[in-house]
Parts: structure tokens; sequence; C-alpha cells
């Protein structure tokens, strides 16, 4: 069942699936070949994509492609559905913590362009709608609310506001004023705390005001009031404290998993798996025990891999930290086509990964975790922590990955670039990726081709070419 690292394409993956079955590969219900997500759901940027070759990539790759017909199912079954927008790991674990309760987000449908290669038409709906090419690529969630072709319509929708991205609260809305009601939550932006004032340690070495983390809190209680009326059942602290504990036990093997992968000699699984293993981290992909399956089985796959000396890429690999998800996922394997191998990320959920403190009453330990999103709170905080990533994985170069039309990518990633060109002198090269790159895949790979050549030739003590 287990072949030797490599990675093959969509028509490879036919014969390898074949395989694992005559081999008695078991697999969920949602398994199968993935072919059909082309078939049946029209993903046809699957035939340009590399995927690793693994039965543990082939669970992951049917996990997220069918979280759409998973969240119809949970319908069916009398699940209730609840979409929650922006915070990017907050709310989940709150509402998982209820019975038949399913959270999901409906931000993930921007990368439905990509996957679906703009045949969908969701961002031209969107700009019908007002909202054009000027706003970020998650515009695309606009209009699959309003179709209904792609996630269930939820019967409840949490947005946070406040300390947002502006093109996500404008987007959020308009989606209200087409008659789709949010419960809306505040988040301030952080701050440190001033002189004398009271002070709270956050997850990821933060600190903010006490008054700030105890405003939030009472935001978060309104949320669990509504969750709990949705649910017919009361979101008390017991519920809130298991909800936590099950959550860091996913955000622990996903923390296990990154440690195994990016210290490793050579990579043991690429990039394109590890940029989805993480995004399971926001909302565990609408099922959670199911997850922290998927991630085990990752795990172990990498761990097995290490201890065999097995490897999906050569060993002279440049050490690459990526900063912020990519409109398309094609990036992931052009990074590796030209000589690079992910060490390290930031993807815009840190405060996701982190394990929420569980010595805490269960509404503080999740206001504390939700202003540690590094998107409320200064640039500099979020360079720092990059830099410290940079550190303990050995990162030899920095990719910042521009979203088109997103605001907070105007200046954010220049002031990252900076900070850590002058903390670790290692080449930064920051580039615009759009939802289909197919046109821009010349000038992307001339500039991660000139970062690579341009880290090596750093690490041989020769002058580095100009980016």
């Amino acid at each position: 069942m287990f072949a030797a690292p490599r990675k093959l394409s969509l028509a490879d993956w036919g014969e390898r699936h074949l395989q694992l079955q005559q081999a008695g590969r078991r697999e969920p219900f949602y398994g199968g070949p993935l072919r059909r997500h082309v078939e049946l759901e029209k993903d046809f940027r699957l035939e340009q994509l590399q995927f690793d070759n693994s039965p543990a990539a082939l669970r992951l790759w049917n996990f997220f492609l069918t979280e759409n017909s998973r969240l119809h199912q949970a319908r069916t079954a009398g699940d209730k559905i609840v979409g929650t927008m922006k915070d990017l790991g907050t709310v989940p674990v709150m509402a998982y913590a209820l019975p038949g309760v399913r959270a999901f987000y409906p931000d993930g449908a921007w990368w439905t362009p990509c996957l679906m290669e703009c045949s969908d038409k969701l961002l031209q709906q969107a700009a019908a709608m007002g909202v054009d090419a000027s706003f970020c690529p998650v515009r695309a969630m606009l209009p699959a609310f309003e179709n209904g072709e792609h996630f269930p319509k939820p019967e409840l929708i949490i947005c946070s506001t406040g300390a947002v991205c502006d093109d996500f609260s404008a987007i959020a809305q308009r989606l209200e004023h087409r008659g789709h009601p949010v419960f809306w939550w505040e988040i301030p932006r952080r701050r440190a705390p001033a002189v004398g004032e009271t002070s709270c340690e956050l997850p990821g070495k933060l600190l903010a005001p006490r008054s700030q983390v105890e405003a939030v809190r009472a935001e978060l209680q309104r949320v669990a009031d509504a969750l709990g009326q949705l649910a017919g059942k009361s979101l008390g602290d017991s519920a809130l404290t298991d909800g936590i504990r099950a959550a860091n036990h996913i955000r622990q093997i996903l923390a296990d998993l990154r440690q195994a992968v990016y210290s490793a000699p050579a990579a043991p699984l690429p990039a394109l798996e590890m940029l989805i293993a993480e995004m399971l981290a926001i909302h565990f992909c609408s099922d959670r025990p199911e997850a922290g399956l998927v991630l085990g089985e990752l795990l172990a796959e990498a761990q097995r891999r290490m201890q065999q000396n097995q490897f999906v890429l050569p060993p002279d690999a440049v050490r690459i930290f990526w900063v912020n998800p990519v409109a398309d996922l094609r990036a992931m394997n052009l990074l590796e086509d030209v000589g690079g191998r992910l060490c390290g990320t930031d993807f815009m959920f840190s405060h996701a990964l982190d394990l929420i403190p569980e010595s805490l009453p269960p509404l503080e330990a999740l206001a504390r975790t939700a202003l540690a999103d590094p998107m409320v709170g200064p640039a500099s905080d979020r360079a720092k922590r990059i830099i410290r990533e940079c550190q303990t994985y050995d990162a030899e170069a920095v990719v910042i990955s521009r979203i088109p039309g997103a605001s907070h990518c105007a200046r954010e990633g220049e002031s990252i670039r900076e900070m850590v060109r002058q903390e670790l002198g290692i080449p930064v090269v920051e580039m615009e990726i759009p939802p289909v790159c197919d046109a821009m895949l010349p000038t992307m790979t001339s500039r991660l081709e000139a970062l690579v050549e341009t880290a090596r030739n750093k690490a041989k003590g020769l002058k580095p070419n100009s980016l």
C-alpha cells in the first residue's frame, strides 16, 4: 500500500487509486478517485496540480473537496449549519461544542474560482452585484450565498467586525443588505498595554490590555447565547471546556505535523498538501472528529517517511517560509518546481494553530485567542512571529504572496519584508497571485527562480542577485 514518495498528476492518481483498492485500502464514506471531482464538481484546476502519492494525501484531498456535499448531507440529517465569517478559528470552536451544530467558513468560497478555473462565474456575478476586482477574491462568497449552488445556506451567519479587513467587512455588509441576516460581534484592534495598565498574556507571545480581553469575552458571550438559541441547548462553561479540549487535540496533531515536516532535513510531504492540512485548523473542514483522523494519518505518513529516510523532494531544496495563503493552489507546486521547499508558513490564522489556554475560564481563553489573531494587530507583531519561526526552521528565504484587491496587503507586505531583511538578512520576494495564475506563470517562475538562486548564492557566500 505504501510506495516511495513522489508527486503524481491527476491522471496518474487514477492508477494509484486502483492499486490502493487492490491492496485492500478502506476509505471513508467521502472517499473515491480524485478524478470524480473534475467530472462531478467541475474542479478543473485539479488537472493542473501535482499531488503527493500517499493514501494519507488521498484522504486529505477527498475530505477537502467534499466539504460542500458533506454539509448538504449534514443539513439533510438535521444538523444546524452555522456560517462563521472572518474570525478564522474562534467561533467554530464554540459551535462544535454543541451537539448537532456544524460550522463552516463561507470565506472558503474564495478558492472556488481557482478550483473551477472561473467556470463558476462567481467573480463575474460578484461584479454584477457591485463588488468588482478592486475587492479581494473572497467576494466570490457573495454570489455563492445567492445562487445556493455550492454550500447550503446557513441557519445562522456569524461575522466578526471592527479590526477586520475592509474588503471583507464591505462584502459582508452587502450580503446582509441582500437579505442574509448577519449576527455581528466586534473585536477591537489589538494594542500594547499602556504603562500601568493591567495586561493579559495571549497565545503567540503577545500581550493585550485586560480591558480588551474583557470586551471580547463579553462579545463572545453574545455569540455563545446565539449559538445556544440555535441549538436549543445552553452553551455553558462545561460544554465550552470540552470543546476547547477537542479543538486543542486537533491543533496538537497539526503542530506535531508542522514540526515534523518543516524541521526535517528534506521534505517528507509537499507544500500543497501542507497548505490544505493547515486550513483544517480553522473550522475542521466541517467535521471535527474526521479532521483529527485526516491529520493523524498525514502525521503518521510523514513520520514513516522520515524513519525510512524517504522524502518527496531532494535535500538541497531551498528552505522557504511562505506568508499569506495563495489564491491559486498551483503556486505551491511552482515553489517546488523551481527548487524550493516549504519550511514554515503564516497563512493569516496563526492564532488558530496555537493551543487555547485550558487553565482559564473558557470564554476568557477564547477571547485571548481571538485577540491573538495576526490580522487584528500591528503588522510588526506579525513580522516578529514570522522572524521567530524563520529562525526555528532555518528558513533561507521568504515569499510574501499578495492577495489581489485585499486592503490589508497594501502596505503590510512591505513592512514584513523590511523587518525580515533587517533581522535575518535573507532574501524576500513579494508578488501578487491571482485566482488563476496561468498568465502570470512566466513572471512568477522567474521571480521564484531568482529567489532560490539568491538564497543558494548566499549560502555559498556569493554576492546576492537583485530581486
